[in-house]
């Protein structure tokens, strides 16, 4: 499925406020490190000087591509500019109350975002679990996108582009979703899985 629409801006807002001060911090630590000014960080990032200086202070949260621009003119990895400071431990964790639910439309779906709000943009997961009959339709990801189903309970079968596929306990299936695909319990039993989903054509912008 993937996050798409209101639920995938919902899923962002959820961790927009936590990912934006650990980025402030990075990002100046960053600058400051190679002696650079705001204005030269701007105009060898291309992020205007104000951007920058409100990310510093985590008044804005930037997009995907901001970040993107930051890292190159810091010559790090994007990994890096969102990783925690060096001499502070990262150990992170969320409560069964902190994790969105989405629900399929027939209401017989149910997806935990389990996956880290960092990297939605590139890769998302979840734990997926489905009451008998429960049908999951999604729209196409974006071009190049796999998506990875490993069953851990129950028998789910997925329709993608034509094609059919069945899969039960221990066996996964793995299927392009840059096009619609459903997901179905064709048991009489609920069923759960681990949902994975890679977006190339993000990872490769």
């Amino acid at each position: 499925m993937g996050v798409e629409g209101r639920d995938k801006v919902k899923v962002l807002e959820a961790g927009a406020l936590a990912l934006s001060s650990q980025l402030g911090k990075t990002v100046q630590r960053l600058r400051k490190a190679y002696n650079l000014s705001l204005s030269e960080l701007s105009e060898q990032s291309g992020v205007a000087k104000s951007i920058i200086s409100q990310i510093e202070r985590n008044e804005t949260n930037p997009t995907l591509a901001t970040i993107w621009r930051l890292a190159q003119a810091l010559d790090v990895s994007i990994e890096r500019v969102l990783q925690a400071a060096d001499d502070e431990p990262f150990l992170e964790k969320s409560s069964r109350g902190d994790t969105p639910i989405l629900v399929s439309d027939d209401g017989k779906c149910r997806l935990a975002v389990v996956g880290w709000i960092k990297t939605v943009e590139w890769l998302q997961w979840y734990d997926f679990s489905a009451d008998p009959g429960g049908v999951l339709e999604s729209e196409a990801h974006q071009r190049g996108s796999v998506e990875s189903l490993s069953i851990s309970e129950g028998e789910l079968e997925v329709e993608v582009g034509g094609a059919i596929e069945r899969a039960k306990a221990g066996e996964t299936l793995r299927y392009r979703c840059d096009r619609p695909h459903t997901i179905r319990n064709v048991s009489q039993k609920p069923a759960t899985a681990m949902m994975v989903c890679i977006l190339k054509a993000a990872a490769m912008e």
